[in-house]
């Protein structure tokens, strides 16, 4: 039987990344664990946040900026953190909660001492990144109405300057990250056949391998940063669970969001987002303050005493957005998979085995669910399912007879 057709059998009788028994149990009860943190956390954040505002807290902490001084500037600098305080307090039960179930299913082994410290540095980026931010968008509500349109003008360019500096400047912070050709340059040479039969060219340097293994268990390999920065990075329990031809095609698909320009065309679509978010904000703010300004003691819009209000509507409207970008986000996993499994196709003996084979070991080490709820996968998954992506490797065979690959061409072969 041809080895497609023996994969697309054993799909139809059963799933193709079956979990031995305990292995199931334990990816089931963590799916319940991970959509109950999910949507359990955003209500309580939104409950938390709500409450604050009722509270007329904003109103509060803008009266102690304005005895500090009678310059707007100057009282962002106080509003600003305390209220990331607020928002850090608020969240950080929840990520509590996370990293605890993670510690119990041997997801991550981070000992809660150095899980503080990288929480710590991530609420203090936050509160850096939420004084610029934030302060902008301040000012610009102070000079216009049509405040949403200058924001989202400005807020492009800065995500740009984010995605390029996040590899050279925030990464580094957490985890260490060396050439991969300096530990491993046999595997980089494997990996410029998978380049190469992409008909492309990756600098040697520009792949990294990251110490993940400090951290978490799992498996990952991932694109990151934008022009001069633009890497692949490995994680190196990547190369101790993956057998060398899995490793060909995790590397083939990170390679496709590479050549298929995802990085850019996330920016792309974030900004079409993010211009529909802030007109819809907007609209909302205004309608609220109206509604219950006076309630609240919130005089305007512009007023520091609304930053509780702002950060309210905008957890809540991110919250829905999510669907759309986890939408998004699907589509480019799913292209990307395709990518890599024709990049490795006449460097590996079957490539749709080996694909298949890379889904179900990533199933099994982070328990992923075989069966996860339609609706949960639809509203929280940045990836198909585990059990999608195996069922579509086993059945996607473009160079027989007849047939052509969606990325590579013929002349590539």
């Amino acid at each position: 039987m041809h080895p497609a057709a023996a994969l697309l059998a054993l799909a139809a009788s059963h799933p193709l990344c079956p979990l031995p028994p305990d292995k199931l149990a334990q990816a089931i009860a963590l799916s319940h664990w991970r959509t109950a943190i999910y949507f359990g956390g955003t209500a309580w954040i939104l409950l938390a946040l709500w409450i604050l505002v009722r509270l007329r807290t904003g109103a509060a902490v803008a009266r102690i900026a304005e005895c500090i001084s009678p310059r707007p500037s100057v009282q962002g600098l106080v509003v600003i953190p305390l209220w990331g305080l607020f928002y850090s307090a608020i969240t950080v039960p929840t990520a509590i909660l996370s990293h605890h179930v993670s510690l119990q299913y041997g997801l991550s082994i981070e000992r809660w001492g150095p899980w503080w410290i990288d929480w710590l540095k991530s609420t203090g980026i936050l509160l850096a990144l939420a004084v610029l931010a934030i302060g902008i968008l301040y000012a610009v509500l102070r000079r216009t109405h049509r405040w949403w349109i200058w924001f989202w003008a400005i807020t492009i360019p800065l995500e740009v300057v984010a995605t390029w500096a996040a590899p050279l400047v925030l990464d580094p912070l957490f985890n260490r990250f060396t050439p991969l050709d300096q530990t491993n340059p046999a595997l980089v040479d494997q990996l410029e056949r998978v380049a190469a039969r992409g008909g492309l060219h990756i600098a040697r340097d520009r792949i990294f391998l990251m110490d993940a293994s400090t951290r978490v268990t799992g498996a990952n390999a991932y694109v990151t940063g934008l022009g001069a920065s633009k890497r692949i990075v490995v994680w190196d329990t990547t190369l101790r669970i993956e057998t060398p031809n899995e490793i060909l095609f995790t590397y083939g698909h990170e390679q496709g969001h590479y050549v298929l320009h995802h990085v850019a065309k996330g920016i792309a679509w974030s900004a079409l987002v993010i211009f529909v978010f802030y007109w819809f904000a907007f609209r909302l703010m205004r309608w609220l303050v109206r509604r219950h300004g006076a309630t609240l003691r919130i005089a305007s819009v512009e007023s520091w005493a609304s930053l509780g209000l702002f950060l309210l509507v905008a957890y809540a409207l991110n919250f829905l957005a999510q669907p759309i970008a986890n939408t998004i986000s699907r589509h480019i996993e799913h292209q990307a998979d395709v990518y890599g499994q024709e990049v490795i196709h006449g460097l590996v003996p079957n490539p749709q085995a080996t694909v298949v084979s890379s889904f179900c070991s990533d199933a099994l080490v982070w328990l992923d669910d075989p069966d996860p709820n339609p609706f949960v996968e639809f509203w929280t998954y940045s990836h198909p399912s585990t059990e999608q992506r195996a069922e579509f490797a086993a059945r996607y065979d473009p160079w027989q007879p007849g047939h052509r690959p969606t990325y590579l061409t013929p002349a590539r072969r």
